[in-house]
This record gives structure tokens, sequence and C-alpha cells, in this order.
């Protein structure tokens, strides 16, 4: 019965305190009560971490978005990973094209020039897919996890520790309510100690919160490290994207033009070359154009006569086949037309190896 009695008597004193507290919180709110203003390095603090975690959250949404733009595959994600599961592996969208242009290519024959364009295609595709892949990875890994582990993690610890520091912070006002209001020596008395002792745990509490606070700067150097590794993470990508498809437009360049130029052009309207942006100006040179000089004088002479003549050739090209010839930037190799050949190629010769160049890649030498 005793034991019972302190209980309850305990209980009421701790909803006493509770009332006491959620009654100077109400006053505050209302302007009829004082209150503890926390220290303006703490308050810069405070806003700087709740800064930290709006913007850190925008940006790790939108990084996400950006690296997975369909959200149904989003939330198939995330329900995967909260059931710590893996999710299903599927073809991203560059890798369904490039099985799409694969399959086509096979179904309309490799032995044409259309369909052996389409598999060449699809297999670029394909390569994209897979880097495209690996950003998503790397990306996951080095950047939106640092991200999400200080959201879920550090900043969860802060808002408990300030939460500590806000319920301290009214059980000392409401101390010094108290006692302003007592006027009896006694209770006085009891009401000095009450706000020494809530002044000596709200001291602390603000010291604690102030420490991990102060640990924000670190956390923005972190994010930081984080941020060089996304960057780098996707100028490789980048420039992964860029090499395929820049072998991909040498290797079309190969085709007749016929099958390069429009439906409504002739098969005599040069192709124009892809234009590259300015930071990938110095590998532009190795892109492949078709010049006026190549389909006007001395081509259709050559063409007509057994002669042969120099040509310097123009951008390197890699064989496709023994048959062909692989040639390198500005060297000059002796070239001769073979009756019955395609126009848009010719025979080459260096040397001992000889082997069929296309016209493209090459400027008739006087």
């Amino acid at each position: 019965c005793d034991c019972f009695k302190f209980v309850l008597e305990n209980c009421f004193y701790e909803l006493s305190i509770f009332n006491l507290t959620n009654l100077q919180f109400t006053e505050e709110k209302l302007g009829q009560a004082e209150k503890t203003e926390l220290d303006a390095h703490l308050e810069n603090l405070l806003s700087k971490a709740e800064c930290t975690k709006l913007w850190t959250e925008k940006i790790m949404k939108q990084t996400e978005v950006l690296l997975q733009p369909n959200p149904n595959a989003r939330i198939e994600e995330f329900v995967y990973e909260k059931l710590d599961r893996k999710a299903p592996s599927r073809m991203n969208n560059p890798e369904l094209l490039g099985q799409y242009m694969i399959d086509a290519g096979n179904e309309f024959g490799p032995g044409t020039a259309y369909g052996n364009a389409l598999i060449k295609c699809g297999e670029t595709q394909k390569r994209i897919g897979a880097a495209d892949r690996e950003l998503i990875q790397t990306s996951a890994i080095n950047f939106l996890t640092p991200l999400r582990n200080f959201i879920e993690g550090d900043y969860k610890t802060i808002t408990k520790e300030r939460k500590l520091l806000q319920n301290k912070r009214l059980d000392l006002d409401a101390a010094k309510t108290r006692l302003k209001k007592a006027k009896v020596a006694e209770a006085r008395a009891a009401s000095e100690q009450e706000v020494r002792i809530t002044q000596s745990e709200f001291d602390r509490q603000a010291e604690i919160t102030r420490l991990l606070l102060e640990g924000i700067s670190s956390t923005h150097a972190h994010h930081l490290r984080c941020l060089n590794d996304f960057v780098e993470a996707q100028m490789t990508y980048y420039a992964q994207c860029y090499q395929y498809m820049l072998d991909l437009q040498k290797q079309l360049g190969s085709f007749p033009s016929t099958f390069l130029s429009n439906n409504n052009q002739s098969s005599t309207t040069p192709v124009q070359s892809v234009s590259t942006p300015s930071v990938l100006a110095s590998a532009s040179a190795s892109l492949p154009s078709v010049s006026n000089s190549i389909v006007t004088s001395g081509l259709s002479e050559l063409k007509s006569s057994s002669g042969s003549r120099k040509a310097r050739v123009l951008y390197d090209y890699d064989a496709a086949n023994s048959s062909e010839l692989s040639l390198l930037a500005d060297e000059v190799i002796t070239v001769y037309s073979i009756p019955g050949m395609d126009s848009d190629w010719l025979m080459g010769e260096r040397g001992n190896q000889k082997g069929k160049v296309p016209i493209t890649y090459l400027e008739l030498l006087n």
C-alpha cells in the first residue's frame, strides 16, 4: 500500500510538471510569459542545420529524378529497398532501344546496308545503356547514400536533441515563473533550488546540441567530396557516350552515301558532319565529313580512267574486314578505280598493302 502510494504521488508530480510545462508553452505563444532566448551563436547553428537539411533533401530528390526519370521505377526501387530485397534487373531505355535495333537489323539482314547500320547502332545504344547503369550505381553509392545518411541519421539526432533542449528551456522558464509567484519563504527557497537545477540541465543540453550542430561544417566538407565524385562519374559517363557515338559515326561514314542521305536528296549530296561542343573541339578533327572536292574535279576523271593518283588521308579509318585498308590521318597513299567497284570506294595501296578505302576519307592530290 505504501509502495502504491509512492508511485501515485510520483505520477501526480510528473503530471503537474507536464501541465506546468504545457502552460508555460501556451502562455509564451499568447505573449503572457517570458521566454529564455538562446544565444546568437546557437541560433545561427540551428538555422544553418535547417538550411542544410532543406537543400540536401531537394538535391537528393532531384538527383534521383535525373538518374531515374521514371517515377514508377523509383517507387518500385524504394519499396524493394524498404523490404531489404533486391529489385529485379530490367533493361533501361537505351538498352531496350539497342535490342530492338539489333533484332530489326537481323530481321532485315546483316548483309544489307540498313540492317548492318541498325545492328551497329543497336550495339552502341546497349553500350550507352551499360554506361548509364554504371553512372546510376556509382552515383547512388558515392553521392546519394551519404546525403540520405545525413537526413536519416545525423539530422534525426540533431532534431531529437533540439526537442530535448526545447523541453529543458520550458522547464527552466516554468521554474522561473513559479519563483516569481512564490511568496512564502519556504516556497521561495524551493523554487530557487528548482531554478538552479533546471538552469544546469538547460545549459548542459544546450552544450550537447551546440556540439552536434557544429558538426554541420564537417558534413558540408564531406558532401563536397561526394559532389566531386558525382561530377567525376558524370564526366566519365558523358565521355564514354561521346566516344561511343564518335566511333559509330565513323562506322556509318564508311557506308555508301546513298544510304546516308535523305530520301529526297541525291546520292551526290554531301553528308553534313555532326557539330560538337566547344569542350570537345579537340576531338572534332576526327569526325568524317564529305568535301565537295571529293565528288567534283579529279574524282570523275579517276573513275573513268585506268590510272592511279596520290591521295592524302583526312581521318583515321579502321578497316571493317580484310578487304578494306586501314588508314592514318595525313598519310599519302596511292588510289585507283576498279571497273564495277562501288562509286563511294576506291582501291588504296600503301607499300605491299592494299584494300578498299572510302572516298570520304581522302583528298586527291594534283
